[in-house]
């Protein structure tokens, strides 16, 4: 099998990866870990639970307009999507940012979820992925890295099989 979503790890990564899946092991190692999903269903609690970490680590930065699980997020592109619109309005700029989360959100473990608005919240400060965009993540979630590699391994059991929640 085709591991996508983690092939650009070391190779030794992936074959522990492999062997987890050739023992059917993969959904018991993530429900392990993440044994429960969150409650953030609506647009609206998604954009208070965005305002809330942005509210505790990111106070100064750019105002946050809209959010939302927004359904043209192309999973294996992109998890979400930030935007930052500029508008002209009489004679000041005016700007909006906007965070866009993959619908498949909704029903992961909430460290999932958290781990995906961190990483949209870095962009209103870093646009790139560079060394000072991750160490942003990493100020504000501490464990960034290990839960981006957890989620690709959600990811992986997804396309095996559904079964996860």
């Amino acid at each position: 099998m085709e591991l996508k979503y983690i092939k650009h790890y070391h190779p030794d990564t992936q074959a522990q990866v492999q062997a987890l899946i050739k023992k059917d092991k993969l959904a018991e190692h993530i429900l392990g870990k993440y044994p429960k999903t969150h409650t953030i269903k609506t647009d609206k609690a998604l954009f208070t639970y965005i305002m809330n970490y942005k509210n505790e680590h990111m106070r100064k930065s750019d105002p946050l307009s809209k959010a939302l699980y927004d359904g043209k997020v192309q999973t294996l592109n992109a998890l979400g999507t930030h935007r930052f619109i500029s508008r002209v309005q009489g004679g000041k700029l005016k700007a909006k940012n906007e965070i866009r989360v993959a619908p498949i959100f909704r029903n992961m473990p909430e460290e999932f979820l958290r781990m995906i608005v961190i990483h949209e919240l870095a962009h209103f400060k870093e646009k790139e992925h560079n060394k000072a965009f991750y160490k942003l993540c990493e100020h504000m979630e501490p464990s960034y890295h290990q839960l981006e590699f957890d989620l690709r391994l959600y990811l992986t059991q997804m396309d095996i099989s559904t079964k996860l929640y």
